[in-house]
């Protein structure tokens, strides 16, 4: 598991709002930068966290967020190009922070180069979002398999699938579990899902979500 985070996210909307709350369901220490005065009331409203309204690319607004101390930022709003601004302004105030930008999925490899991970939530989903946050505990083949996800995923201690067989485990249609837990053999039913193994699992976008709360928590 890693440990806790210092996480910031820019972008307050539906993505950026499900990753925080996912984040702070696990114990991160979230702040959420967010221009729009009604998310921003939105959110206080439902979750209580660190809220700042503000253009993230700002570097007084980020400054306020106390970049100097935060581990991580999510750049989320759904728009690339300031996506991108605020991670580079992020790495200039902070050169140690990880940067995660929500990316259009046609331009997404060339940004590659500038943030240290790239993210299609749209299709993907707040838990996979999250799990890219945190870093290593999950990777997507985005590029290359269209609207399908094949992911390489660790299985988290104490989840609901951790421990179990295969065939115990009500996983919904659209999911595919391809690898034995050492990469050696296709998966089998009674493929045992080991806590801290990862395994490769193909994935249809609208049950992302449900297969990581099964393998993840």
């Amino acid at each position: 598991m890693t440990s806790n985070l210092d996480t910031i996210i820019a972008g307050g909307g539906r993505v950026g709002f499900q990753t925080a709350e996912i984040l702070a369901n696990r114990g991160h220490d979230v702040t959420i930068i967010e221009r729009d005065e009604r998310i921003v009331s939105e959110i206080a409203d439902e979750w209580i966290a660190t809220v700042i309204q503000g253009d993230a690319t700002n570097p007084d607004i980020i400054e306020e967020a106390d970049i100097e101390r935060a581990d991580v930022i999510a750049a989320l709003t759904g728009e690339t190009g300031l996506n991108l601004a605020v991670c580079l302004a992020a790495s200039e105030l902070n050169p140690d922070i990880r940067t995660v930008a929500r990316i259009d999925r046609a331009a997404g490899k060339a940004y590659t180069r500038f943030v240290d991970a790239v993210l299609f939530p749209e299709r993907a989903g707040a838990q996979v979002a999250a799990n890219e946050i945190v870093g290593g505990d999950v990777q997507t083949l985005a590029d290359v398999t269209g609207t399908l996800d094949i992911m390489l995923v660790r299985v988290a201690e104490g989840a609901p699938a951790a421990g179990k067989q295969l065939t115990d485990v009500r996983f919904p249609a659209g999911t595919l579990i391809i690898s034995d837990d050492d990469g050696q053999r296709i998966a089998r039913p009674d493929t045992t899902l080991t806590p801290g193994s990862r395994y490769v699992i193909a994935v249809e976008p609208d049950v992302v979500d449900e297969v990581m709360n099964l393998m993840r928590g």
